[in-house]
């Protein structure tokens, strides 16, 4: 099998965890995953280091028209992380804008209430909280994860994905404590290209304590 190809997120969660293995059976450490795509794969590594699972709420904003193409995102925390050369490469007025994010804000609810029921989310504040993801494409919803985490006090960030676009997960370097990219391939097209099965299962997170 070509190293830099996953069975499915199960598999690529157990090859990352094995590159965070120095965060194994430490107190001080949470694992959150980006749901849907990382919450399997966030699973192997909670699971591997000993470590409480839950899940961080990102949405993407997509491009009006054109969705698949990220804008910005929002985040659990009330927070918003646009993209400025996009906004202004496709002239994109901020009425369209703010109709897009409160859209998402419904959703990005919603989705609490399905993953967490009432259960709180774990605390972050002090703690290293590793953030998963399945992959890293243009890097905006992890961007977002991030900087709510930041907000909420946690005291040191590690992003841990198995496959990223390389000059993604060099800017990401800058904005965190620790990055762990297992795959950087290079030309990079996608994240589901590097995995044989990307099919997406609606799956409840459950915290593990």
């Amino acid at each position: 099998m070509n190293p830099a190809v996953f069975r499915d997120r199960s598999e690529a969660g157990r090859v990352l965890a094995e590159k965070l293995a120095e965060y194994a059976n430490r107190p001080d450490v949470l694992v959150l995953a980006l749901p849907r795509g990382g919450v399997p794969v966030a699973y192997e590594v909670a699971r591997s280091l000993n470590s409480p699972l839950d899940v961080f709420l990102v949405r993407k904003l997509g491009v009006p028209g054109h969705e698949e193409f990220a804008m910005g995102a929002i985040a659990t925390g009330n927070v918003q992380v646009l993209n400025p050369q996009a906004i202004r490469a496709l002239s994109i007025p901020d009425h369209l804008i703010d109709a897009v994010v409160a859209r998402e804000q419904q959703e990005l609810v919603r989705r609490e209430r399905l993953y967490r029921g009432n259960r709180p989310a774990l605390d972050v504040r002090g703690k290293t909280i590793i953030l998963v993801d399945d992959g890293l494409a243009t890097g905006a919803s992890m961007q977002a994860a991030v900087q709510a985490l930041r907000e909420k006090q946690a005291r040191r960030i590690v992003v841990a994905v198995p496959i990223a676009a390389p000059e993604t997960c060099e800017q990401l370097k800058e904005q965190v404590d620790d990055i762990i990219c297992a795959v950087t391939p290079d030309p990079f097209y996608a994240v589901g290209l590097w995995y044989r099965d990307f099919s997406q299962r609606c799956e409840t997170a459950t915290s593990r304590s």
